[in-house]
């Protein structure tokens, strides 16, 4: 698992993935139904990149993106 703390760490895994998964940024853009742009911008760790967007695109990619507090870490 992954622990991401910013929207480059994000853009990071999702490049990863995609790359991974043999995808160019414009099939994995079409698949998701957003734009080459957008998927550029994630990737670069664009702060203002809309996160329903940001979760759709995870998810084409076959990624689950899970939320916990610091407290459930912690013995």
């Amino acid at each position: 698992m992954h622990v991401l703390t910013d929207s480059k760490s994000l853009g990071a895994l999702i490049r990863h993935e995609r790359r991974s998964q043999g995808l160019t940024q414009e099939q994995l853009a079409g698949l998701a139904g957003v734009g080459v742009r957008f998927v550029r911008e994630l990737e670069a760790g664009k702060e203002s990149c809309q996160l329903g967007r940001a979760l759709l695109v995870a998810q084409t990619l076959g990624l689950v993106v899970s939320v916990g507090t610091r407290r459930e870490g912690r013995a």
